[in-house]
């Protein structure tokens, strides 16, 4: 599947979950922006308007539920889709990652697979 094109970014805490997503983002040809926390990314996601966002559940400063719902709540990123990352795979993460407007629910360690799927299926409503 080829993505060029696809700008995607990556908001996690962990420097080997940005990495290993980037190398298998970037060989999709995926276009990929990393941020280490919400507050980091929300100044990147405003200057480069990625296609799909990426976001860790847990993390410092800004969690993910919070940063989903600050993109959420912009009009200019709402329709920007929203996958959480969780190394918990519980029926409330679910529920609450959709409550904040989340689109997906990906369990960490992700697969190549499993995060090209992701990109391919919600990178392609942006495309259209």
């Amino acid at each position: 599947m080829d993505l060029s094109g696809l700008k995607v970014m990556i908001i996690d805490d962990s420097n080997t979950i940005r990495r290993s997503a980037e190398i298998f983002l970037s060989q999709a040809g995926c276009q990929v922006l990393l941020a280490e926390d919400g507050f980091d990314a929300l100044a990147k996601i405003t200057d480069n308007n990625p296609d799909v966002i990426f976001v860790d559940i847990m993390m410092p400063r800004l969690d993910g539920y919070q940063t989903c719902a600050l993109i959420k709540k912009n009009p200019k990123l709402a329709a920007t889709p929203v996958i959480m990352l969780s190394s918990k795979d519980g029926l409330f993460d679910r529920a609450r990652g959709r409550m904040v407007g989340s689109d997906e629910y990906l369990t960490k360690p992700f697969t190549k697979d499993s995060l090209i799927r992701a990109v391919t299926d919600y990178g392609s409503i942006r495309m259209r």
